[in-house]
Formats: structure tokens, sequence, C-alpha cells
């Protein structure tokens, strides 16, 4: 959704249109929209007054959409949708005067964005260890949430040791992380038995991409995790290899088929699809963009 709705756009309103922070952690879908005319910036202040600026699946804290408003900048807001479920539930927890024990990565992008709803009421822990440096006196209030693209098992550890020793916080009604984060994961778990090694294609800053590598590591498999077949050493693959290919949320197609047809090239490999879980989940576009989209089809 993110990405079409840049590439709507930068075709409807024509280049250039500045994007805060990167729109998916993919070095490839960055590069690609880099050559049409968007420009990514980390400060809003970067941005000319009156431009057209498009916040990132990632989301962002209000701070950053009352600067884009006081800067007559228009926005179009592409975050996706399990992300604002979190900032809803953080906004409602901290209304109802809990203290927000929030498991995710310092400095994240959608932590950031996250924290900056209810800064005074949230805590953030990324392990257990930080679980167990944690204070709170018996009946405080308490709550927690997750990132939605962490890794399932490590999550779980975390949820786990929070109840060990609150035994009375309470957690959103359905949970935070997101399912093509969690099919991915389990994808992995069950088919890297089958493989000598594996290849998870995403970017180094992708946090999902970073749980699939390490997720084969911890089964005991050899996992490479790059941006395309650019970045692969062919001395590190035997002919007789079974590998196994995976990707982030955000890896485009293109870069799936191109990685296989490397192999082929190289080692005439042969290719079996697996299916762990069919996704059908559809997010709408943005409003701005959706009105637009259906003014040109009227």
């Amino acid at each position: 959704m993110a990405v079409q709705s840049l590439e709507l756009a930068l075709k409807h309103f024509g280049p250039p249109i500045y994007v805060y922070h990167e729109i998916v952690h993919n070095q490839h879908v960055v590069r690609t929209f880099q050559s049409q005319g968007a420009v990514f910036v980390n400060e809003l202040a970067e941005i000319p007054e009156g431009s057209t600026v498009l916040f990132s699946a990632h989301g962002v804290a209000p701070e950053i959409r009352r600067f884009a408003h006081g800067r007559k900048l228009h926005a179009i807001d592409a975050t996706c949708p399990l992300v604002t479920k979190v900032h809803l539930e953080a906004i409602k927890f901290a209304k109802d005067h809990y203290t927000i024990i929030l498991i995710g990565h310092a400095g994240h992008d959608e932590v950031i964005g996250t924290m900056g709803e209810a800064p005074e009421a949230i805590v953030l822990v990324e392990d257990t260890d930080e679980v167990d440096s944690l204070k709170f006196e018996p009946g405080t209030k308490l709550a927690y949430l997750t990132q939605t693209t962490l890794s399932v098992d490590d999550a779980n550890r975390v949820i786990g040791r929070l109840k060990e020793r609150f035994p009375w916080i309470v957690g959103p009604p359905k949970e935070d992380i997101c399912y093509a984060t969690q099919n991915r994961q389990e994808a992995v778990r069950l088919l890297c038995e089958q493989a000598d090694k594996v290849i998870v294609l995403g970017s180094q800053n992708s946090s999902n991409s970073q749980r699939l590598r390490e997720l084969a590591e911890e089964k005991g498999h050899v996992a490479f995790l790059v941006d395309g077949p650019q970045d692969l050493d062919v001395s590190r693959f035997n002919a007789d290899d079974v590998v196994l290919i995976t990707a982030g949320a955000s890896a485009p197609e293109e870069v799936v088929s191109s990685t296989i047809q490397w192999l082929k090239d190289r080692f005439g490999a042969t290719v079996e699809e697996k299916e762990v879980r069919k996704e059908e989940v559809y997010f709408p576009l943005p409003k701005a963009l959706r009105n637009l989209v259906a003014g040109n089809s009227n």
C-alpha cells in the first residue's frame, strides 16, 4: 500500500515528492523511487513549504504531523494500518493512566512514532534483561505493546517475562505483530530444516528481514541477508545445495525472481514453491489518493 501510494503520488502530483524517512526499509525500492523523483528526508525542515510529503509505512509521531501542518505541507499518510492500530492502543492505554511497556528496537522508525503518541507514559524494552531491570510497585497499571515487525519468538519471551514479573499487566485485544512478518517467520521455521543454505532478500535496516536471518541461524543454518543477487558470492554455494529463498515483507517480487534466475544461471537450479500461508489482506490507499483515483475513474 505504501509503495503504491508513492507511485500514485509521483504520477498525479509529479516529482519531486518528498518522503519522510524511507517509504519501506528496502534499498532496491528506495533507489527505484529516487530515480523517479522521490526525495527521502530525515527532517521535515529540509522540505520546501507547500510541497507534497508522504509519511512512510512505519508511521510518525503527532509532533511530525503538527510540524508538517505548520510548514503548509500537503501530507499523504501511508502508515501501515497495523502500525496505526498500535498507535491507537498506546493513546487509549495512556488516557486510562497505564504505564505502557513497548517491546521494540530503539531507534526504529516505527518505535519512534509509537512512543511519540504518549512519551510520558511509554517505557521501551528490547529484551528480557531490560524487563528484569524494571521497577514498578504492585498494582501499578501496566500494559504492553509490541513493534509490529519483531520476531514472534523474541516477543513472546519478553511478554512471558513481563507476565512473570508483573502478573497483572494487560495487553492489546489482538497481538500487534504483523501478519506478513509472522507468516514469513513461520515459513522459515518450517522449511529451513529441508535446506542447506538460506537466502533472505531484504535490507540490513529491515527489522523483519533481520528476524528471518536470525531465525534461520538459530536453527543452525548458514543464512545470507542481501538486497539482491548482486550481493551473493558464488563461492558460498555448492552445486548440490538445497537453498531456501525467502524475503522480507517489503522486498519486491522482481528481486525474488532475479535471485532465482541467478541460481539457475550458475548452478542449473530447479525451483519448488512452498506455500505455508495464503495472504489475501488488502489495505486501502490513503484517503487523499483514494479521492484522486476515484476522480480519474469517473
